[in-house]
């Protein structure tokens, strides 16, 4: 039997984002953390013409240059210069701009694999351990903590657990912690795309009565792809050869990239708002995909999850009582509240908004976009949500 302070149950992204956050904290207050993941990270990073990626928004940037480490992960970061967004078959367009909002980007589109090799490559591992591969089988409320048990029957007791193991969370169910979906019938299409054109930073939103898509400009002139349809026709796209199916993408974009050339591997994933109704108990936090799951056309998942991140580090490390204190975990939840819930609320707002083939809101949305394009204060707003700095006055 082992007892660290915390156990991150789940070494991704938003896990690994949380442990660099508190490490600094963590060794002047002779804490140990121990990240249990189930899938090993890689020696180093292999370029590959389909890697996932992420939104980062320029809030995201300003977290990681606090943790010291955005110099090495914008070597491959692409930055998103200009944001076009578009109704396909109406009149009005709204663009925004990183000049017009004093920025150098307004976001970055980043590898999974290389942000992810940044993190770990980042870890002191006097303060941080990994048990991996490892998962963790069973949680059980202590006096003063909780005891894991893993998959190899090994235990291990902490003061502070925090379940980051995403949205399908077998321990969130185990737990007794309900959630809520909300289903969107959709599906999302991913994919990287190369363009005949270059797209000189430039990400492209465009709605459309079948489901929105989302173009983001990545490294090597490729683009990521983010189409969002119907279950059955999103499963016929993700069928098509790829000839078929830069044809049929192309009449839904359009040409603005001029001729789309190359299509990777295609994979699907359903959509649903997924928020947990508990988020803190004493000694636990339910962090990441597992606390909520976005639908990703507005590239807010992972900005918020890692706004959490920090938000859950500057709480634990600015208190005098030890990590799992209730009193603590309760007022993180708080602060963080007025985030989750404009961010939950513009990302599904957006998402049904433009997924909807009501004459009447079609007519409305094309009103709204042209008149984020002619009002300053409206513009400014929406790219202060999508720059992740909606509820920072201080932004």
């Amino acid at each position: 039997m082992s007892r660290v302070n915390l156990a991150i149950i789940g070494g991704g992204l938003v896990g690994a984002s949380l442990a660099l956050a508190l490490q600094a904290g963590a060794k002047a207050r002779g804490w140990k953390i121990v990240l249990i993941e189930p899938f090993a990270p890689g020696d180093s990073f292999q370029p590959s013409y389909d890697s996932r990626s992420s939104a980062l928004s320029f809030g995201a940037r300003q977290i990681y240059q606090r943790l010291g480490l955005w110099q090495e992960i914008s070597r491959r970061a692409e930055p998103i210069k200009q944001i076009h967004v578009s109704d396909r078959g109406r009149f009005s367009t709204a663009r925004l701009s990183a000049m017009e909002e004093g920025v150098p980007a307004l976001g970055y589109v980043v590898e999974n694999a290389w942000l992810g090799q940044c993190l770990w490559q980042g870890l002191d591992k006097d303060v941080i351990s990994w048990r991996c591969p490892a998962e963790v089988t069973r949680l059980e409320p202590l006096e003063g903590g909780y005891r894991l048990t893993l998959n190899d029957e090994t235990t291990l007791e902490c003061d502070l657990a925090v379940l980051a193991d995403g949205g399908r969370s077998g321990l969130r169910e185990k737990l007794g912690i309900g959630v809520k979906n909300r289903p969107y019938n959709q599906s999302a299409l991913i994919a990287n795309i190369t363009p005949s054109e270059a797209h000189n930073g430039m990400a492209f939103e465009r709605f459309t009565d079948d489901g929105p898509m989302a173009l983001l400009p990545l490294p090597e002139n490729r683009c990521a792809l983010i189409w969002t349809r119907q279950g059955m026709d999103a499963q016929r796209l993700a069928d098509l050869d790829e000839r078929s199916f830069l044809s049929e993408l192309q009449g839904v974009f359009g040409y603005r990239l001029g001729t789309l050339k190359q299509v990777g591997a295609r994979h699907l994933y359903p959509l649903s708002l997924v928020e947990a109704e508990e988020q803190v108990r004493p000694h636990l936090v339910v962090l990441g995909n597992a606390a909520h799951s976005l639908h990703p056309i507005a590239g807010q998942g992972f900005n918020l999850s890692l706004r959490d991140a920090q938000a859950l580090a500057d709480a634990l490390l600015a208190s005098e009582q030890p990590p799992g204190d209730f009193a603590v975990l309760q007022a993180y939840r708080e602060r963080q509240r007025q985030d989750q819930n404009l961010t939950v609320g513009f990302s599904d707002q957006v998402t049904r908004l433009f997924g909807s083939k009501l004459p009447l809101l079609s007519v409305g949305r094309n009103l709204g976009l042209l008149g984020l394009d002619l009002l300053p204060p409206a513009k400014r707003w929406f790219a202060r949500q999508a720059m992740g700095l909606g509820t920072r006055p201080d932004a």
